[in-house]
C-alpha cells in the first residue's frame, strides 16, 4: 500500500511565503500524530559539525515549532553525541556549536537538550527482535519524549550511501554505545605504503584503534576499532580506506533495526520532514559542506520514513546534476546520484530492508501541497 508524502517544491509567494507553505506542509503530514497537551516533544535535528554550512537552516524550524506548541506540546530540539573526536563529542562543546549555528531557544521557542547526556552516557536499553539487534542502546532523552519528529537535511553519506530520516533515527537518535553496535560489522583497511605518518586519522580515532609506530607510519589495532569510519575521511593519502571484507550490508540493517527501536519507544506515529535542500556528497558531521550535487528541490513530510526517504532519492536522482561537483562526468537526469559518488554502497541503501521489517512502503503518493 503506498504512503503518502507531502511535498513543498519551493514555490512560494507574497500571498503565501515559506512560512505560510511550512506550516501547511506540517499541518498536512502531522495531522495523526495523535498529540496530548503537554506532551514532551523531541525534534531531532543534526546541529551540524563546526565548519559545515549545509545543515537545515535554524528559522526552517519555526513553523514547526510553532505548530507543535499549537498543540499543546512542549518540543525540544535534540540530538546525541558522536563516537568520533569533534566538537559534537561531548554535550558542552554540542551546545556551543548549536549556538554558534544560531539554534537559539530565544528565537526558536524551544530549548536545546543534548539527549544522551554530558558525556553520552544517559541511554535506554531498548529490546527489539531484529535480526542483527536485540537491545538498542537509545539516547536516554529521546527515548523519553513523549512524541519525535525527524527534521533530516537529505544529503550524500560515505557508508550509508545517503542521509535523510532513517539515518537521522537509526544512528542520530542512538547513543555513544548504540552507534559503535551498529559501526561494529565495518573497519578500515590500512595500506602503509600510501601513509606519510601525518597523524591525521590517530586524532579523529576515538576509540585508540590508530597510532603512529616506530616507522612514523599509522599501525591499526583492529582489536579496538569500533568501524566508526572517521579515519576513511580524515586520510587525504588513500592510505586508509573501507576494508571491503567488512559487509556494509549488515550495517545497514543494523541501523535499520536501530531506527525501528526509536520509533518503538512512542505511543504513536512519528513525522518525518526531509529538507532536501543544498544536497551535499557527504555527511554534516565532515567539517566542511561541500558543493551540491543537484539544485534545491524542496521540503518533504510523512509519518513513514521509507517513504519520504524513497521519494527524496527519487526527487534527487531524477533533477538536473550540477558540476563542479563530486560527482563524476557523464551522469544524467534519471542516474542514481548518491551510488555515483558512493559507489560500494548496496543499490537499495538499506531501503529495502526498512520496509521488509516493516518500517514502511517504498511505495508513495506524492502530494503537492
Amino acid at each position: 500500500m503506498a504512503s503518502t508524502v507531502h511535498f513543498w517544491n519551493l514555490r512560494a509567494s507574497l500571498k503565501s511565503g515559506n512560512e505560510a507553505r511550512l506550516t501547511k506542509l506540517v499541518k498536512a503530514a502531522g495531522k495523526d500524530l495523535g498529540l496530548v497537551p503537554g506532551d514532551l516533544a523531541a525534534v531531532k535535528i543534526h546541529f551540524g559539525e563546526q565548519g559545515v554550512t549545509g545543515f537545515v537552516r535554524p528559522l526552517l524550524l519555526k513553523p514547526l515549532i510553532a505548530w507543535l506548541v499549537g498543540q499543546g506540546a512542549k518540543p525540544f530540539l535534540t540530538d546525541a553525541s558522536t563516537l568520533y573526536v569533534g566538537r559534537r563529542g561531548e554535550a558542552v562543546s554540542h551546545h556551543l556549536v548549536a549556538a554558534e549555528h544560531g539554534f537559539d531557544p530565544l528565537v526558536l521557542g524551544a530549548p536545546v537538550i543534548i539527549a544522551d547526556g554530558v558525556r553520552g552516557r544517559h541511554q535506554e536499553a531498548v529490546r527489539i527482535r531484529g535480526k542483527h539487534v536485540k537491545k538498542a542502546f537509545i539516547a536516554g532523552d529521546i527515548a523519553a519524549a513523549d512524541a519525535l519528529v525527524s527534521v533530516n537535511h537529505v544529503k550524500g553519506h560515505e557508508m550509508a550511501g545517503f542521509g535523510g530520516a532513517l539515518k537521522n533515527l537509526g544512528m542520530g537518535c542512538a547513543s555513544k554505545q548504540g552507534k559503535m553496535h551498529q559501526h561494529i560489522t565495518t573497519g578500515p583497511a590500512l595500506d602503509p605504503e600510501k601513509c606519510v605518518g601525518c597523524g591525521s586519522c590517530v586524532q579523529v580515532c576515538a576509540a585508540g584503534a590508530l597510532v603512529l609506530g616506530k616507522a612514523g607510519k599509522a599501525v591499526l589495532d583492529m582489536e579496538k576499532c569500533v568501524g566508526c569510519g572517521m579515519c576513511f575521511t580524515a586520510c587525504k593519502t588513500g592510505a586508509l580506506a573501507i576494508d571491503w571484507k567488512t559487509d556494509i550490508q549488515d550495517f545497514l540493517e543494523r541501523m535499520m533495526e536501530y531506527a525501528k527501536a526509536v520509533l518503538a519507544t512512542k505511543r504513536g506515529p512519528c513525522l518525518h520532514l526531509n529538507f532536501v535542500l543544498s544536497v551535499v556528497p557527504d555527511c554534516d558531521c565532515m567539517g566542511f559542506t561541500d558543493a551540491a550535487i543537484c539544485p534545491d528541490i524542496g521540503v518533504l513530510a510523512s509519518t513513514d520514513p521509507v517513504a519520504v526517504d524513497q521519494a527524496s532519492v527519487d526527487l534527487v536522482n531524477a533533477a538536473q546534476p550540477l558540476w563542479p561537483s563530486r560527482l563524476p562526468k557523464g551522469v544524467k537526469p534519471g542516474d542514481n546520484k548518491f551510488l555515483a559518488v558512493h559507489p560500494h554502497v548496496p543499490v537499495d541503501m538499506g531501503l529495502a530492508y526498512a520496509e521488509k521489517i516493516g518500517l514502511g512502503s517504498r511505495k508513495y503518493k506524492l502530494v503537492q501541497i
